[in-house]
């Protein structure tokens, strides 16, 4: 009898058909552009976007600063396909379908996957609009994409997450942000769900677990792509500091106006990462 195909797998497969039919453009890099980081989808070399709304049984982004669509072109010579906004499990959506768009770009051909998001500094050595690299993360407040039956067609069904992060693509961060003197933080991101901001206690209990920095994205779309086997590499904006660390009220257009301000440094950085991954 033939083995009945994952429903998760078959979602996929037919998103990916709904590629294949606007474009056979395979990426070698992936990148996902956090809150306030979209608009270095418009300074690379592009051959060709798709909106989300156009893949069939894609999830669609709800976020005010999320344009909602692929972006396929080059940095230099690299062919990239960049996720101009992306799903977040406070949406609604099942933590599979906010890791679909990781998984669809693995098997457009990607093999290094570059996360950026912005987050809410925890480390109070951190300041608004630095730059974190993520050394881990701590995503025990999500469900795992990987519950359910393990789709093998992707990954292992006991994947090894011990390096989540790549440590020769921090290494290259590093450098990279050195050379360009960009004041680079390194250190542990942690995923909840949102959409409300973090309560000072709960920033007091990330900072416990040893968490550095904190969102709402992320972390799930490391595990999926790390299941997959995709190289994979993580940098927050520092956009401000949580819950009880500071006086102000958080507010999504403070993420936004940070992230705006450091957006320049920003591009040149993942443009040097990409050229050098």
């Amino acid at each position: 009898m033939e083995k009945k195909m994952n429903s998760i797998y078959e979602k996929l497969t037919t998103c990916l058909a709904s590629v294949r039919e606007k474009t056979d453009f395979v990426p070698e890099t992936a990148i996902v552009l956090g809150s306030g980081l979209g608009d270095y989808a418009e300074q690379i070399k592009i051959e060709t976007t798709i909106d989300y709304k156009d893949i069939k049984g894609f999830p669609t982004s709800t976020v005010p600063g999320h344009k909602g669509r692929f972006v396929f072109g080059y940095v230099d010579s690299v062919p990239v396909v960049i996720m101009q906004g992306r799903v977040h499990y406070y949406e609604g959506y099942p933590i599979t379908d906010v890791v679909l768009p990781t998984r669809l770009m693995g098997m457009m051909g990607a093999k290094k996957l570059i996360l950026t998001n912005a987050a809410g500094g925890l480390n109070t050595d951190f300041n608004p609009g630095d730059f974190m690299l993520i050394s881990d993360h701590i995503a025990t407040a999500i469900p795992s994409p990987l519950i359910g039956a393990n789709i093998d067609e992707l990954g292992e069904r006991f994947p090894d997450m011990s390096e989540v992060y790549s440590r020769r693509m921090r290494e290259i961060v590093k450098e990279k942000a050195d050379k360009l003197g960009i004041k680079l933080r390194e250190g542990v991101y942690v995923q909840l769900t949102g959409p409300q901001y973090e309560t000072p206690a709960e920033v007091r209990m990330c900072k416990i677990l040893g968490g550095d920095a904190v969102g709402m994205s992320t972390a799930c779309e490391a595990l999926a792509a790390r299941h997959m086997g995709l190289e994979v590499c993580g940098i927050s904006c520092i956009t401000n500091l949580a819950a009880g660390l500071s006086d102000k009220k958080l507010n999504h257009k403070e993420v936004q106006e940070t992230a705006d301000r450091v957006a320049k440094q920003f591009t040149e950085l993942i443009t040097a990462v990409v050229r050098a991954v």
